[in-house]
């Protein structure tokens, strides 16, 4: 994946997204080469629809009937307007409701697209197995925990791939706390710089899976112990400093499980 031509992302890089290079390239690489329609593709916060259209693009190279399944609250401030819309000649709108601009962003690839605005926390999966399922909704970590006990059960053991793209975001360090209480069932792929990382889903997600992950309620002192553990698991995968740094994040926020109660940043040399 770290191959492909920036080129065959073709017109999804005109979708505004907070994806780099590496992560748009992995995207499509999974949709395009690793899915095979035995599971459905979902894209968990896809913000203006950059994630969901570089998937549906590669469903559309890949000649695949999709759809990528697109789950936001679809709500955009004046700020990230200003930054991620009107920079790129989208007219001004009043109030915060951004599904009508996704729509029209994601115009080219009608078809490929189903739309599931509102909280994720708060819907339901029944569309069967999952096949390939991003991740960039965890801005907390009890929101995060209940995602995962809404679609982590419909993974197919040796075939799902989920993409944690916040697993080394210095705010959310409970992403990879979740990940490493549930090494008996994810094994790592690959990290796509600066914080993806890809897993295979190994096991079936049942109770004992799901309450092993979760991490709303753990003590500092096990998240950090978790951290540590990640570190060895992770180990060739260059992401040993960044986890020591998600470990300092920990200590330096104390009981905070809210990405929006991260105040200080821990230092350039705390990993």
């Amino acid at each position: 994946w770290m191959d492909l031509a920036h080129e065959a992302l073709g017109k999804s890089t005109d979708v505004p997204t907070m994806l780099n290079p590496a992560e748009r390239k992995l995207y499509l690489w999974l949709a395009r080469e690793w899915a095979t329609g035995v599971g459905a593709v979902v894209d968990l916060g896809c913000f203006l629809g950059g994630s969901t259209a570089i998937l549906a693009e590669g469903l559309r190279q890949a000649g695949l009937p999709g759809p990528v399944h697109a789950y936001d609250a679809f709500s955009i401030g004046e700020p990230l307007k200003e930054k991620y819309l009107y920079s790129i000649g989208i007219e001004r709108f009043e109030g915060t409701d951004m599904l009508p601009v996704s729509k029209r962003l994601l115009q080219p690839w009608e078809g490929l697209v189903e739309f599931h605005p509102g909280r994720i926390e708060d819907q339901l999966w029944d569309a069967g197995p999952i096949e390939v399922l991003t991740l960039d909704a965890s801005k907390e970590a009890g929101t995060m925990d209940k995602m995962a006990e809404i679609f982590f059960p419909h993974l197919i053991p040796g075939r799902s791939v989920i993409v944690q793209q916040d697993f080394l975001h210095w705010k959310q360090p409970w992403v990879a706390v979740q990940m490493a209480r549930m090494a008996d069932w994810f094994l790592p792929l690959a990290r796509a710089p600066r914080d993806s990382v890809a897993f295979l889903c190994t096991r079936e997600i049942d109770a004992e899976a799901l309450e092993a992950g979760r991490c709303a309620d753990l003590s500092d002192v096990d998240m950090i112990e978790d951290l540590t553990a990640m570190r060895e698991t992770l180990r060739g995968f260059g992401v040993g400093k960044p986890l020591k740094a998600l470990a300092a994040a920990v200590e330096l926020n104390p009981g905070k499980r809210s990405a929006s109660g991260y105040a200080v940043r821990p230092p350039e040399d705390a990993g």
